[in-house]
């Protein structure tokens, strides 16, 4: 059931609330004291200049070359990456809750890999089964016993985030292998700021724009203490790669060489760049590869992506990956049920963020209950990512249904079901008009051994067709600006103090 918008400007004339949390409006369809700024300057933006800032912001996109590769549509597969005008905001109070909650959850999971590939405590104290490491494909034997420079498995993490029908966020999925989508977040700032400079600057919004000099930090921790000046290089496979853009992008920013496989070489266990003036050795490799890809001598030997004898490289401690290689086991879907208990076995604290119900389709009793209600449940398979290969039941047909019972009776080890949620939603620019659209939220999360840096907002997705929970952009998904603001305390006289920036 849904509530009319009733008494409100025609410009919000198509806006309801249903059962989700609504970013802007209370159930009584008043705007939530951040959101009133935004909410009256769109009363005084006339429909005609809605359009032509978003035709604007297109433009901007299509000229920097920002697409996004959406496999199987019959149109074409290279599109520019879908923006919406309308930013999502957050207080500081909830940006607060999210970022301890994100560096408890990186502490305890950076333990957790390091405890699994060396004395497996927690495994024999039961915590989380035997059984599901040891069939996951993301586990990596090979690593067993390796010493990882720093202690440090997930460098750079993408954890999804949601909010419930109470308002309070929780997590939807852990991305540790090769997140992807932080070029985004920056370009939809930059973007943002020349549509609406005004609004952007009596806001009080927290920069974002120091998230590349930060991950270059955290890259170069992880370099030997006797290379000072370590040589750091961003691995890409190569411009057919669906966010080539983003690796590209990147490296730019940071100043690295942005390498293929082909442009390194090992030589006594130790990787070298090739260069004009000969080559380079290479301390530091941010890989944007997935870990089958990586080393053709080491895993998947019909690789043409990686380097042969990198993983020799990386065992010898010679050079240093980001993210670890093994570290896909613990963002598995299957895990991430676990992730309550590992925080608690760890760190002996309760989750500040709470996950969404999982139910293990391995476990007997957890599939009979899954397949009695497909119609009901989202069911993922557990190593996908990206949106592929999900069943959202209440939008699904019974062939869809029946397809997935078999799949899951097949092999019920490789999905995870889980209620429908109802994301919230946010408004959006939708042809002069706005609407609401469901959203969710991927901060980017940096861990050395010093410390946890998360920039303030993150990648907010959204489900551009109305009513469509599915927000990943390789589903034709988009995105927003999200705006975390600075904490009032921290602004005098209408002015951000310089402690808001240290």
């Amino acid at each position: 059931m849904t509530l009319p918008a009733t008494g409100l400007p025609e410009r919000f004339a198509a806006y309801e609330l249903g059962a989700a949390y609504d970013e802007m409006f209370t159930p009584e369809m008043r705007p939530r004291a951040h959101y009133q700024t935004l909410y009256e300057s769109l009363l005084e933006l006339p429909p005609e200049e809605m359009r032509r800032r978003q035709e604007a912001a297109d433009l901007s996109f299509l000229n920097q070359g920002i697409t996004f590769t959406v496999y199987g549509r019959d149109e074409g597969t290279e599109r520019i990456f879908p923006f919406d005008l309308l930013p999502r905001i957050i207080t500081h109070a909830e940006w607060d809750t999210v970022e301890r909650g994100l560096t408890q959850r990186i502490t305890a999971l950076n333990l957790f890999l390091k405890d699994l590939y060396h004395h497996g405590k927690i495994l024999s104290d039961g915590v989380v089964p035997r059984e599901l490491i040891y069939t996951c494909k993301h586990f990596r034997r090979d690593m067993r016993g390796l010493q990882v420079r720093r202690d440090i498995y997930v460098s750079v993490a993408g954890i999804d985030l949601i909010r419930t029908p109470d308002g309070s966020f929780a997590v939807l999925e852990d991305n540790l292998r090769v997140p992807s989508g932080v070029s985004y977040m920056l370009v939809n700032r930059q973007v943002i700021m020349r549509v609406f400079p005004h609004l952007f600057r009596n806001y009080g919004v927290r920069p974002i724009d120091h998230y590349s000099q930060a991950l270059l930090a955290t890259l170069r921790a992880l370099a030997p203490d006797n290379h000072p000046d370590p040589n750091i290089v961003v691995l890409t496979p190569g411009v057919y790669n669906s966010a080539y853009f983003e690796h590209a992008f990147l490296a730019r920013q940071m100043g690295l060489e942005l390498v293929e496989g082909r442009d390194l070489l090992l030589h006594d266990n130790v990787v070298y760049m090739r260069t004009t003036a000969g080559l380079k050795r290479v301390d530091v490799i941010y890989r944007r590869i997935d870990d089958d890809f990586v080393d053709p001598l080491a895993f998947r030997p019909d690789s043409m992506l990686g380097v042969a004898g990198l993983f020799n490289a990386y065992r010898a401690g010679n050079v240093a990956l980001a993210n670890a290689i093994g570290t896909g086991v613990a963002d598995d879907k299957a895990m991430y049920a676990y992730v309550p208990k590992i925080i608690k076995y760890y760190l002996g604290e309760d989750a500040i963020l709470q996950n969404v119900d999982t139910y293990l389709c391995g476990d007997d009793s957890q599939r009979a209950y899954v397949l009695a209600n497909l119609d009901k449940m989202v069911v993922k398979p557990v190593g996908e990512s990206g949106g592929y290969g999900m069943l959202i039941g209440p939008h699904s047909t019974r062939k869809q249904q029946e397809e997935f019972r078999h799949l899951i009776s097949a092999t019920p080890r490789n999905y995870i079901a889980q209620p429908t949620v109802q994301l919230s939603c946010a408004p959006c620019s939708v042809d002069g008009s706005v609407e609401p659209r469901h959203i969710d939220l991927r901060p980017y999360v940096l861990h050395s051994a010093e410390r946890t840096t998360i920039v303030p907002g993150g990648l907010t997705r959204v489900a551009l067709t109305k009513g469509s929970l599915v927000v990943n952009s390789s589903q034709g998904g988009g995105s927003k600006d999200t705006w975390v603001l600075f904490d009032p305390r921290d602004r005098i006289d209408g002015e951000t103090s310089r402690r808001s920036f240290l």
